[in-house]
C-alpha cells in the first residue's frame, strides 16, 4: 500500500519494511544506540482525494507543489510567531535527544525531536533566511525536493505530538507546533494523511469520529442503560438531547460502545444518577475529540468545536463537563474559549467547562456520593497521566491539579494505589504511543515501539507491587493500550477508564 501510494505522488518508495521486533522488557528504559533508517518504512496511508475535497484540500499532491508549500510556510510563521521563534532558537544541545518514546523505541536518528524539527528547519533557512539563500547546505539549508517530502510525510507522522521533548527543551522549543504545522502545510498541498482526515470528514458529516448517526447513538444507548438496570436493578439513564439539563456531558464516542471505554459512561451515569442530577448528552455535539489539532488545521479545529457551541444553544443546560478524553480536554480547556466564543450562556457559577474528574471530586468531598471501596478490592492501581492533560492543560483551581485530582478520585474508591516511577508520570509522562493521529493500524508496530516505554514503567510497578490495573482519563490511551499490551504479555484488561473504577464503587439505592 505505502509503495503505490508512493508511486502515485511522484515520491520515492519507502526501504523495504524490515522484521519488526516487539522491545523487550528489561527493567529499565535504555538510552538507545542510534541504528540509522530503522523507522523509514513506518508510512501512514495517504488520504484519498474524496476524503481531502471533503475538508477542502486538494485531492491529489499539486503540479506545483514545492511553491505551493513554501508559500504555505511563509503563512504559517506570519500567523504564528512562535514557529519562527522554534525554528531559529535552536542550538542542538541534545537535551531532546533522548526524551521521544520514537527514539526510544525505534532508535532511529530521524526520530529525535531536533532531527524532526531539522526536516521543516532546513526548509525554512533555505527560503526564508539570508544565510540559507545565500550559503545553502553549508548552514543546513536544503530545497524542498520528493525525497525530503517522503521524509516529512513519514516522520511527521511518528510524532504523537505529546511535548515530552518540549519540557526537557532550555529553550522550550515545542516540537508539536513544528509538527503540526509540517502537517498543515502537506494537506495544502495535497498530502494528507487518511486516518486523521477521513475521522474529521466523519464529525463534519455525521457528528462524532466513529460515523455514529444520531438514530444508532440512542439505540446504543438503551442497550447500555438495559445492561446497567440488569446489573444493578437500579434505572440509571443516559439522556439524549434534553432541554434545560442542568449539565451536558460531552465525551468521546468511544465511551457510546466500545470496551474499555463504555465502562466510564456507566461511570458518569452511575455519579449523576446517585447524585440527583439532571443532565444530558448531545446528538450534535457527540464527540469530545478534535482531530483538527492533529493536522495543525484551526479552521479544521474550529468547524468541529463549533458543534458544542451549536448543541448549547439548542438544549441550554447550565454547565458544560468534558469525559474522559486526553486531548479533548486540552482543546476545551486551551482552545474553546477562542474557538467558539465566551461560553456566556452558561451558569457563571461553574467552571465553563469542567472536567468529569473535577465534577466527581467535588461530589466525593461533599458525601454526596456513598462509595464502597472493596468493590475495587480486586485491584492494585496505578494512574497513566495523558500527554495533553499533563503538559498542556491544567484542571481544577489549583497548580497540578491535573496531576491531583484524578489521583484523588481513584484514592476515594480504591484501597490499594501506588504511582509508577518518577520520571514516568506527571509532567515528565511517557505517551502511549498511539497520540496525534497514530492510532492506525498500518503503524501498528510503530505503536508498540512507542509504547515501549511507559509499558516497560508499568510492568515495573507490576512486577514490584502487584499493580493489575492502570487507571486511564484518555480514549486514545484506552485504544491504545489494550491494543498494544497483550503484545508485551500483558491482558488488555489492565488499562480502563478512571470512571470505570468509579462506577464500581458507587453505591446505587435511595439517599438517607
Amino acid at each position: 500500500m505505502a509503495e503505490t501510494t508512493a508511486v502515485k505522488t511522484g515520491m520515492p518508495a519507502p526501504p523495504k519494511k524490515a522484521e519488526d521486533e516487539i522491545p523487550q522488557l528489561t527493567g529499565l528504559i535504555p538510552k538507545p544506540k542510534i541504528v540509522r533508517g530503522t523507522a523509514a518504512h513506518y508510512k501512514a496511508y495517504v488520504a484519498k482525494p474524496e476524503i481531502q475535497e471533503k475538508l477542502d484540500f486538494p485531492g491529489s499532491l499539486v503540479d506545483n507543489w514545492e511553491e505551493a508549500a513554501v508559500r504555505r510556510l511563509g503563512e504559517l510563521l506570519e500567523k504564528y510567531k512562535s514557529l519562527q521563534v522554534y525554528l531559529d532558537i535552536c542550538v542542538r544541545c541534545g537535551s531532546c535527544t533522548d526524551k521521544c518514546h520514537y527514539f526510544i523505541g525505534t532508535k532511529d536518528p530521524k526520530n529525535m525531536p531536533v532531527a524532526r524539527q531539522d526536516l521543516l528547519r532546513k526548509v525554512y533557512r533555505k527560503y526564508f533566511t539570508l544565510e540559507g539563500k545565500v550559503l545553502g547546505s553549508l548552514v543546513g539549508a536544503i530545497g524542498f525536493d520528493l525525497e525530503l517530502l517522503a521524509e516529512w510525510y513519514s516522520y511527521f507522522h511518528q510524532c504523537s505530538q505529546c511535548r515530552r521533548c518540549s519540557l526537557y527543551c532550555p529553550y522550550g522549543i515545542d516540537t508539536a507546533e513544528i509538527s503540526m504545522a509540517a502537517r498543515e502545510i502537506m494537506d495544502s498541498i495535497g498530502m494528507g494523511q487518511k486516518y486523521t482526515n477521513e475521522i474529521i470528514g466523519k464529525v463534519h458529516e455525521i457528528g462524532n469520529n466513529l460515523g455514529l448517526n444520531p438514530k444508532a447513538l440512542a439505540n446504543s444507548l438503551e442497550n447500555v442503560e438495559e445492561e446497567i438496570e440488569e446489573d444493578t436493578g437500579a434505572p440509571v439513564k443516559l439522556p439524549l438531547d434534553v432541554e434545560d439539563a442542568d449539565i451536558l456531558l460531552v465525551t468521546p464516542s468511544a465511551d457510546f460502545f466500545a470496551l474499555p471505554h463504555v465502562e466510564s459512561l456507566i461511570g458518569y451515569a452511575k455519579v449523576f444518577h446517585q447524585a440527583g442530577v439532571n443532565w444530558t448528552l448531545s446528538s450534535t455535539a457527540s464527540e469530545a475529540g478534535n482531530f483538527g489539532m492533529f493536522i495543525g488545521s484551526y479552521d479544521q479545529m474550529k468547524k468541529v468545536a463549533l458543534r458544542v457551541r451549536q448543541a448549547i444553544l439548542e438544549l441550554r443546560p447550565k454547565r458544560l463537563v468534558v469525559g474522559e478524553c486526553g486531548h479533548a480536554w486540552r482543546i476545551a480547556y486551551s482552545f474553546w474559549n477562542t474557538l467558539i466564543g465566551p461560553f456566556d450562556m452558561l451558569d457563571p457559577k461553574y467552571p465553563r467547562p469542567q472536567h468529569i474528574c473535577e465534577f466527581t471530586l467535588d461530589l466525593i468531598n461533599r458525601g454526596a456520593l456513598e462509595l464502597d471501596k472493596s468493590a475495587n478490592d480486586e485491584f492494585v492501581v496505578t494512574f497513566h497521566d495523558s500527554c495533553n492533560v499533563a503538559r498542556a492543560s491544567r484542571m481544577g483551581d489549583r497548580p497540578g491539579g491535573q496531576f491531583d485530582i484524578p489521583r484523588e478520585v481513584i484514592k476515594a474508591v480504591v484501597n490499594r494505589y501506588v504511582d509508577m516511577e518518577e520520571d514516568a508520570i506527571k509532567e515528565r509522562t511517557f505517551c502511549c504511543g498511539g497520540g496525534g493521529g497514530l492510532l492506525t493500524d498500518e503503524l501498528l508496530d510503530l505503536r508498540i515501539k512507542g509504547a515501549y516505554p511507559k509499558v516497560q514503567a508499568l510492568r515495573n510497578i507490576m512486577d514490584t507491587h502487584e499493580v493489575n490495573f492502570m487507571a486511564l482519563i484518555c480514549a486514545i490511551c484506552k485504544a491504545q493500550f489494550t491494543k498494544v499490551l497483550p503484545k508485551f504479555n500483558i491482558p488488555m484488561t489492565v488499562a480502563g477508564g478512571v470512571h470505570q473504577l468509579v462506577g464500581r464503587a458507587v453505591v446505587l439505592g435511595a439517599k438517607e
